[in-house]
């Protein structure tokens, strides 16, 4: 069986993030991509509308089923709105083992939206953390992870991969984007050394679905057989693609244009 992509993520009506983001990213890679929703949102470029959190039967009722049939080398998680879900999630993959997990911790839309629930970040940190292969966040994620306050001092962002590494993950990949500056700096942290991967900034304002898209990249790179440095490295070099040729088709924040990243 052709090995697979799964994303456990929110539904994005107006496709620049979430469920709809990640499976143009896998397809426009080559990886056949299945999904686990778990809310739907009334979404757009200016904003969320409504969010309605799916029951968790429904969520592991999807999930058992795609792992019933297909062969996942690879998963990633969105948008877990509740704790109840997260739980229920963290129990059944414990016992499916799946193989490579990116755990990208969504917790507020690019327009401020909040999308998790204030208790789901506490089952978040202390039971699917553990799971991960590699964590993705960004700046203000990893503040609400690590509990520092980051400004974009490499030390500080540092011994926040640190803090974060130490809640589980196996690599913590630390997003610079919002970090201000001519270029993009991520850090890669695998408990002990740190790669830095640079990028030139996209003058772009504010753009939708860059995490999503990020770690969905990442995600495919390792079904595809990367390393996660590797897959890392190439992930950057497809967000960065998608970025220079994004435009609007709303009156609000651009998304990211998945489907102009460059497979290598």
């Amino acid at each position: 069986m052709k090995a697979s992509a799964l994303t456990i993520a929110g539904s994005d009506s107006g496709a620049g993030a979430g469920i709809q983001a990640d499976l143009k990213t896998f397809s426009k890679l080559g990886v056949y991509g299945a999904t686990v929703i778990t809310a739907i949102t009334a979404q757009n470029t200016l904003g969320v509308q409504e969010v309605l959190v799916l029951p968790v039967k429904t969520v592991i009722s999807q999930l058992n089923s795609v792992l019933s049939d297909l062969h996942i080398a690879a998963a990633k998680t969105g948008m877990l709105a509740s704790a109840d879900i997260i739980e229920a999630l963290v129990e059944q993959l414990s016992q499916k083992q799946i193989p490579k997990l990116v755990v990208d911790p969504v917790m507020i839309a690019a327009s401020g939206d909040p999308l998790i629930h204030e208790g789901a970040v506490k089952a978040l940190k202390e039971k699917l953390l553990p799971l991960s292969l590699v964590v993705t966040p960004n700046l203000s994620e990893a503040e609400v992870l690590s509990g520092l306050q980051l400004t974009g001092e490499k030390s500080r962002l540092k011994e926040a991969a640190r803090r974060i590494a130490d809640l589980g993950p196996r690599w913590v990949l630390l997003k610079g984007g919002h970090i201000p500056g001519g270029s993009c700096v991520d850090l890669l942290f695998d408990g002990r050394d740190f790669l830095e991967f640079s990028a030139p900034r996209v003058p772009i304002d504010n753009p939708h679905g860059t995490g999503c898209t990020l770690s969905a990249a990442l995600t495919a790179y390792l079904v595809l057989g990367c390393s996660v440095p590797e897959a890392v490295e190439k992930a950057k070099a497809y967000l960065t693609a998608a970025l220079k040729r994004s435009f609007a088709v709303g009156a609000g924040y651009p998304p990211v244009n998945n489907l102009a990243g460059t497979a290598g």
